[in-house]
């Protein structure tokens, strides 16, 4: 039996309207000249990657869900739909969750589907909006839980419930909160961290609801100095085509300038910033001074820096054309 669970999406559309309404407004009455506040043109591209991200959503579901349905049919767990073990698989979506961001980061394929909510160099609420229409790399992530017996539809709710809640911590407008908040859940300083393209805050604050599973496996950043907000290559474009396939198209072009399988493997698989080794008795390349991006502050102890691929060119190693 199918578990009657509300629409929290539909039935938060009028806080999402009224909240983004309230932090355009405090932008007018209240302007940061250190924010990134807000821009019409980059606001109404995150609108039109929310929108057709409905539509796109639509689409990926039914392969998803037949999958899902099948495995539940195959599973002889079953997870009661009570108030208790709502929490409970609230608290498992959440850790898989945490797992599936953290691959979309690390693994080029599927940073081509995420890099679209990193495109905006801005923070505000509409970037919350700003979504990917090729979503289908998400659900092998949460086959576990199917498995475990969780029914689709309850995995669906929480799925919501977790966009739902995260759609709050994309904002400047909201310093930090009381400590015993900041350790616990993610935070609009934990999330702006998240979205900067420094390098000592690349690659941190994976978590949905909770931070506590950044601190558990070493990819928590605190937020110290301002974020720059972006890419480490922008791609100066408000086309939504090109917002939603930029990096697919990158990712082509280097695997047809690839040398070799293994390098075209590399480029699907490993990191957005992988390059491959110089073949032996290749030409030495000539490296390029990179300039040093923003360090965190001293207090937070040195931070490993990630540059993307330095401008140093050789025959075997051509340059990648990622955005990061």
């Amino acid at each position: 039996m199918e578990p009657n669970l509300p629409d929290v999406v539909l039935w938060s559309i009028p806080a999402f309207v009224l909240l983004t309404v309230i932090e355009m407004v405090s932008y007018r009455f209240h302007p940061d000249e250190d924010a990134a506040g807000y821009d019409t043109k980059d606001a109404a591209t995150s609108l039109t990657m929310g929108l057709g991200s409905l539509g796109f959503d639509l689409l990926w579901k039914i392969p998803v869900l037949a999958v899902y349905m099948g495995v539940y049919e195959l599973t002889p767990l079953r997870v009661p739909v009570l108030w208790w073990t709502v929490l409970l698989m609230l608290l498992a979506q959440d850790f898989f969750y945490y797992w599936s961001h953290r691959g979309h980061h690390v693994i080029r394929i599927l940073w081509a589907c995420h890099v679209v909510h990193h495109s905006s160099e801005k923070f505000n609420l509409t970037t919350a909006l700003r979504q990917p229409w090729t979503s289908a790399t998400v659900w092998p992530f949460y086959l576990p839980l199917i498995a475990c017996g969780v029914h689709p539809a309850a995995l669906a709710f929480c799925q919501s419930a977790n966009l739902v809640y995260q759609f709050w911590v994309h904002t400047e407008r909201v310093g930090k909160l009381p400590r015993p908040f900041e350790y616990v859940l993610n935070t609009p300083s934990h999330h702006r961290v998240h979205h900067a393209s420094q390098g000592g805050y690349l690659d941190r604050n994976y978590g949905g609801i909770l931070i506590i599973w950044d601190r558990m496996f070493g990819s928590f950043a605190a937020e110290t100095e301002r974020p720059v907000y972006g890419l480490t290559k922008n791609i100066a474009t408000h086309n939504p085509l090109r917002v939603a396939t930029h990096e697919y198209a990158a990712i082509a072009r280097d695997v047809r300038a690839a040398g070799s399988w293994s390098e075209r493997a590399g480029r699907v698989f490993r990191g957005p910033g992988w390059q491959p080794a110089p073949r032996p008795g290749a030409e030495a390349a000539v490296a390029v001074p990179v300039p040093a991006p923003v360090s965190v502050e001293a207090a937070a102890g040195p931070a490993p820096v990630r540059v993307e691929a330095p401008a140093s060119v050789t025959a075997a190693a051509p340059a990648p054309e990622h955005t990061r």
